[in-house]
């Protein structure tokens, strides 16, 4: 296959096709380390593409001996059917993977399903992540977040590139969950990301998204995804205060850091000092979730969605270190995260109305940090842009399989946690058990709808479930299309009341 920058040789599987390890910007390293991503050189011959992406260097893993990943990361993986396209070229989809802006990669998903029963093009995208993509200093001025960047520069070469691989460059989905959807979010709302695609699912993640004080575990502070430039520098001076980078010019101490070695920079504290992408530069002027309410966002056709026990992920991590076992445990949570409002909250979500305390919790923080600000997320799309095509998802199958490397915790049930919904897209992901029967039919529901929205603009096709778009007004009155395994369980739900919005919406005014 030949790209822009020179023949690349991938790898046949039957159905499908795959090209990975693909450059699509310069290593990032030396003294294009925290620099905007450089072209990549092109090569002689032919480029082995036979396997896939090394990742970007990660958050460590506790009792890890080495550093995980390769700053020489700025690769992505392509997935094509083997058939050839018959008539019009095939909508291309670009997966923006999650994991905290600290973890994940491309490599991650095997994206086969996506490409061979929707007939589409699947582009799995790496970006510098922690430090070494969301760094700021007094000496990098107002540079963009690197992370950002990078993912950009991959939308380019997919623009370059797509029509080589059968492609429609012009038909350019953006898709991604947690950290994925948060970065597009950000493009959603980048005058810089002008042109580079045309519709976008964001999956578990939108601009308003943001959590209490103690939703992560006891004592963690508020959170909210992306910071002012001004913080973020103001931690870099800290950082290389820690790392003794502080004589002589901005560009000396720059100069310090960048000849300091990974594994310096790779430590746990310092890689999440530095995962919330700065607003305040060219590539994100101003907050994305203000740039949403203001109308200053990219008219594309979008679909957003959530899971119906998103935070119980969370929740079931820190169990064993924190345990949440009574009902005074429970309202000791509520009063860190809520003060005052603490009582209104547990009057709406009193722990004998679920199977535990743990559970309630989970409950809280769902509705409070995800689902209700994914729905006012819409709600801003919606006002500013009527006309647009929007449409709205919860994933609620109870069942779902549990994604490996998670606790077992006793009487908790993960539910349709976080992530939950990415095995049902990308059959790579280890889970604790194949998906059954009816969750393979839900799979093939949720593929179609997601490339036929791809292709379209507009989930729907016949003999589908309709999924019926949001439209302005009521937000009470918006149905979401649940999506669960089952005689009839693809079906419109009112998320809103389900998860008590308007208690949300009242107290965040």
């Amino acid at each position: 296959m030949r790209t822009d920058h020179g023949l690349v040789r991938g790898a046949t599987h039957g159905s499908h096709l795959t090209f990975g390890s693909i450059p699509y910007a310069a290593p990032p390293t030396g003294p294009l380390r925290w620099r905007v991503p450089a072209p990549a050189t092109p090569w002689q011959g032919v480029r082995d593409a036979t396997t896939a992406s090394p990742r970007c260097v990660q958050m460590p893993t506790p009792g890890a001996d080495a550093v995980l990943g390769s700053e020489d990361c700025l690769y992505l993986n392509v997935t094509m059917p083997a058939s050839k396209a018959a008539g019009q070229k095939r909508p291309v989809l670009v997966w923006l993977h999650g994991g905290a802006f600290l973890g994940g990669s491309g490599s991650d998903y095997s994206a086969e399903q996506l490409a061979v029963r929707g007939n589409a093009i699947v582009v799995t995208v790496n970006y510098r992540l922690g430090i070494f993509g969301y760094f700021g200093h007094p000496g990098l001025g107002s540079a963009p977040p690197f992370g950002l960047a990078d993912q950009q520069a991959a939308l380019r070469w997919v623009r370059a590139n797509a029509n080589s691989f059968g492609g429609d460059a012009g038909n350019v989905t953006l898709f991604g969950e947690s950290a994925g959807a948060l970065s597009i979010c950000a493009h959603l709302t980048s005058p810089t990301s002008a042109g580079l695609f045309q519709r976008a699912v964001l999956q578990s993640g939108s601009c308003m998204m943001s959590f209490p004080r103690g939703a992560l575990a006891p004592g963690t502070p508020a959170y909210e995804p992306f910071a002012a430039q001004s913080d973020v520098r103001a931690a870099g001076e800290e950082a290389a205060r820690q790392l003794g980078c502080t004589s002589g010019s901005g560009e000396q101490v720059l100069a310090c850091l960048r000849e300091q070695g990974t594994d310096r920079l790779a430590t746990a504290q310092l890689m999440q000092s530095f995962n919330r992408p700065a607003f305040g530069n060219s590539l994100l002027p101003e907050a994305p979730d203000q740039a949403l309410r203001s109308g200053r966002f990219h008219r594309a056709p979008v679909i957003l969605g959530t899971n119906h026990d998103e935070m119980r992920m969370f929740v079931g991590l820190t169990l064993a270190m924190f345990p949440l076992r009574t009902e005074d445990d429970y309202r000791a949570r509520l009063v860190d995260a809520f003060g005052k409002a603490a009582p209104a909250v547990e009057a709406r979500y009193p722990a004998s109305q679920h199977p535990t305390p743990a559970i309630a919790w989970a409950a809280v923080l769902t509705d409070r940090s995800l689902t209700c600000t994914t729905l006012e997320a819409g709600r801003a799309i919606a006002a500013r842009a009527p006309g647009l095509p929007l449409y709205g998802y919860e994933f609620s199958d109870p069942d779902a399989p549990v994604l490996a490397g998670l606790p077992t915790n006793p009487d908790f049930s993960y539910g349709a946690a976080h992530g939950f919904e990415m095995p049902f897209l990308f059959s790579s992901l280890p889970t604790e058990r194949p998906l059954t029967d009816a969750q393979r039919a839900l799979a093939d529901r949720m593929v179609d709808y997601w490339t036929r929205f791809a292709r379209t603009g507009d989930p729907n096709s016949s003999g589908a479930p309709r999924w019926s778009p949001l439209r302005p007004g009521s937000q009470a009155a918006w149905p979401v299309q649940s999506l669960a395994p089952g005689p009839g369980a693809v079906r419109p739900v009112d998320a809103y009341s389900a998860h008590h919005c308007a208690l949300w919406n009242s107290l965040a005014r």
